[in-house]
């Protein structure tokens, strides 16, 4: 009895049927959803995900704001040597935090698609946005993007302390974030721009976290104004 039991087993294990079975259970199934009242489609376990299509506007937003994050980054860098408010140092440290990573990603985004990370702006055609956008770099550049400063700006906003340093810091990256908010809008103006999923969530996320900045920093700057008055 035990021996018949243990035959049939064995008949069992090592059957085609089984291995095959056992064979088709070790691979990965790739499924595909079909569209809307078509059926799901099996492809091969070597399918490989493809990076969505995307427009030349998905990559000269994700250019152009690598170059505007820089100039925030630079604007917040000065912080620490000219004012002790501890509002707007705490403020600056965030932005420059978050803009930073943020330039990171849009990077890591455009070398994942084989694109370059420097956009072409006049007077600079071979600028090299592979590194931090340098000093003289975005001191040549004349705002060429919404929001950026001019080197006008800039300059006063390196000269001032105190009191003066914290309200034109506040009203230059107003301004700046305000830029931002209209590169977004732009973005996804552009028919065919704005499809690809990474950049979609970035760019929303850019817009509601500086639309969020912006509310702070008017308080900020309003608290300035009733400060003075006193």
């Amino acid at each position: 009895m035990h021996a018949l039991r243990a035959a049939t087993v064995s008949a069992v294990l090592f059957s085609p049927v089984a291995r095959a079975q056992k064979s088709d259970s070790a691979k990965p199934v790739v499924v595909q959803p079909g569209a809307p009242g078509a059926p799901t489609r099996t492809l091969p376990s070597s399918t490989r995900a493809a990076l969505p299509p995307r427009s030349p506007a998905d990559v000269e937003f994700m250019q152009g704001m690598i170059l505007h994050h820089a100039q925030a980054v630079e604007m917040t860098a000065m912080i620490r040597s000219r004012t002790q408010n501890k509002d707007l140092r705490s403020l600056g440290a965030r932005i420059s935090s978050s803009q930073a990573d943020e330039i990171k990603f849009m990077k890591r985004w455009l070398a994942a698609r084989g694109e370059s990370l420097s956009m072409a702006m006049p007077n600079m055609p071979s600028m090299d946005m592979s590194h931090e956008a340098s000093h003289e770099a975005l001191h040549e550049t004349v705002a060429p993007m919404p929001g950026m400063l001019t080197p006008k700006q800039m300059e006063a906003l390196q000269q001032a302390k105190g009191a003066e340093f914290d309200r034109l810091f506040l009203l230059g990256m107003i301004q700046h974030h305000n830029g931002a908010l209209t590169m977004v809008k732009d973005l996804f103006d552009t028919a065919g721009a704005g499809q690809d999923a990474e950049l979609f969530d970035f760019a929303t996320d850019a817009d509601n976290t500086q639309r969020a900045e912006i509310r702070i920093m008017e308080s900020m700057l309003q608290k300035e104004t009733l400060e003075e008055k006193r």
